[in-house]
């Protein structure tokens, strides 16, 4: 599966740990930066991956702020990106199970490591349920496409 992974300086740590943990799991991740923790503004970081998630040049994302909450919010302005803000296995299963989320949202100053890639794990292997849920996905769509123009 392809990976996107990026980070600002809050989350960077965080994205080193995690893009090593794909590598364990098999994966081949593409680190598109922050590459140290000198201060960046996350909307930078975030739009290359939501971008190429939103075109289908990534299956996937991940993205780390220091909340989480910026990452999220920049994530969610490309068309097709459903990034989830999460910081437990709760909403890691749910996200993934209801929402058919593609980008994955931690706040590297709020989740420890372990905790981390316990999510990360649990949110690459949760299948989209579907059935009543793809009702509520077309509906998210249709609000794209009025929108989104």
């Amino acid at each position: 599966m392809q990976i996107g992974l990026a980070s600002d300086h809050g989350g960077f740590d965080l994205k080193e740990e995690l893009k090593a943990y794909l590598k364990s799991m098999g994966h081949d991740p593409v680190d598109l930066g922050t590459f140290n923790e000198d201060s960046v503004d996350y909307p930078d970081y975030g739009a290359l991956v939501a971008e190429r998630v939103s075109k289908g040049d990534l299956e996937r994302g991940v993205l780390i702020c220091g909340t989480g909450i910026g990452m999220s919010v920049v994530a969610n302005k490309f068309r097709g990106v459903r990034a989830a803000l999460v910081n437990d296995l709760f909403s890691a299963r749910f996200s993934r199970e209801h929402t058919d989320s593609n980008i994955l949202v931690m706040g590297g100053r709020i989740v420890g490591r372990a905790l981390a890639r316990e999510i990360l794990r649990v949110w690459l292997e949760t299948p989209f349920a579907g059935d009543r849920h793809q009702r509520r996905l077309e509906k998210i769509k249709a609000l794209e496409k009025k929108n989104f123009k």
